[in-house]
């Protein structure tokens, strides 16, 4: 989906059409969430600090980020895909893959798709198809907005040649810096790198993953109904907090967040865990596994602070984390798994 949280936000408020607008919190510490195509003209991008957003477009719309409603219109856009009749596999509210090798006119069913979901819903999406995931997910980034985009492996290889490796699924910051080192900065470069070289600098593991996706191979399939195999509230301070007491009555308010949500999506879990970040980033996590499952809000409580006093922060913290994890197998999820809650101290 194209610009997705921005997007739906304008369905309620049409008179933004075409300004900058930004959906993001509002605490000094604040980071993007998506901005619309108009302020990405001013260089704001999503997880960008939104304090370096406002200097770059001081003139842009700030809206609060709503995910009960993206929740719901995200649901609408599945349900459009779901009539596809093929194997889909949510990646997040605003993206998915479908295994159309079933289908005969993939193009045309995809087109379909794309004109539905604008007309029923009034959204925009990019869609890349190709014989892999991979090839598809580079597809649909493309030509956004509204972009539709049809590679071979062979055709993505010579294209995004000259593209820097960062734009490649799984390649990120430390290894490209890595690569750079080498002298290593496009794809065209990496694919030029050998497999003995590459295993010899990045590990076996690495190394081979390097190759295999500068040339755009990749065999993982389309996997429907992903089941989330954690949960977690976090809280990024607007200013750091080093009262122990304070940072227990944080972490009962996010278990009493974490165990409504658990409880909505018929969810227990029995290992337990807590995040911890301090004001010069260095972060650590403690879990704890119990005897049985649980999605009740004293019992997540009184094991996160229990974890927080038996590891205390040795610095003032900046951001504060409840975690549930090791749910029952139950069936499969009817929609992806929502990204880790977030909100402002």
């Amino acid at each position: 989906m194209d610009a997705f949280y921005v997007s739906v936000e304008l369905l309620r408020h049409p008179e933004l059409v075409g300004k900058p607008v930004i959906v993001s919190g509002t605490g000094p510490r604040a980071v993007v969430t998506t901005a619309s195509y108009e302020a990405r003209k001013y260089g704001v991008g999503s997880a960008m600090p939104a304090s370096r957003a406002r200097r770059l477009c001081p003139d842009a719309v700030w809206l609060p980020p709503d995910f009960a409603y993206y929740r719901e219109v995200s649901r609408k856009v599945m349900a459009l895909m779901r009539e596809l009749g093929v194997p889909i596999e949510p990646v997040s509210l605003d993206e998915a893959y479908l295994d159309l090798s079933s289908v005969p006119d993939p193009v045309a069913r995809m087109s379909d798709l794309v004109r539905r979901i604008r007309e029923e819903l009034r959204l925009d999406a990019s869609v890349g198809i190709g014989p892999n995931k991979l090839v598809a997910k580079v597809a649909s980034d493309a030509e956004k907005p509204r972009g539709f985009v049809v590679l071979t492996r062979e055709q993505a290889v010579e294209r995004f040649k000259d593209a820097p490796v960062r734009l490649i699924p799984g390649i990120g910051p430390k290894t490209a810096a890595k690569l750079n080192g080498y002298g290593v900065k496009t794809l065209g470069q990496l694919q030029r790198c050998t497999v003995e070289g590459l295993i010899e600098r990045f590990g076996e593991t690495h190394g081979r993953m390097l190759h295999e996706r500068a040339h755009f191979r990749d065999d993982s399939p389309v996997t429907p109904h992903r089941e989330a195999k954690s949960r977690s509230v976090e809280t990024t301070f607007d200013t750091d907090i080093a009262d122990r007491g304070r940072m227990e009555e944080v972490l009962a308010r996010q278990a009493e967040r974490l165990s409504g949500e658990l409880r909505k999506r018929d969810l227990a879990g029995r290992t337990i865990g807590i995040k911890v970040r301090h004001d010069d980033f260095t972060t650590y996590t403690r879990v704890r596994s119990i005897g049985e499952r649980t999605n009740d809000p004293e019992v997540i409580a009184a094991v996160a602070r229990q974890l927080l006093r038996e590891n205390p922060p040795k610095r003032p913290v900046r951001l504060l984390g409840v975690r549930v994890a090791g749910f029952a197998e139950r069936g499969a999820a009817e929609e992806p798994a929502t990204p880790t809650l977030l909100e402002s101290g």
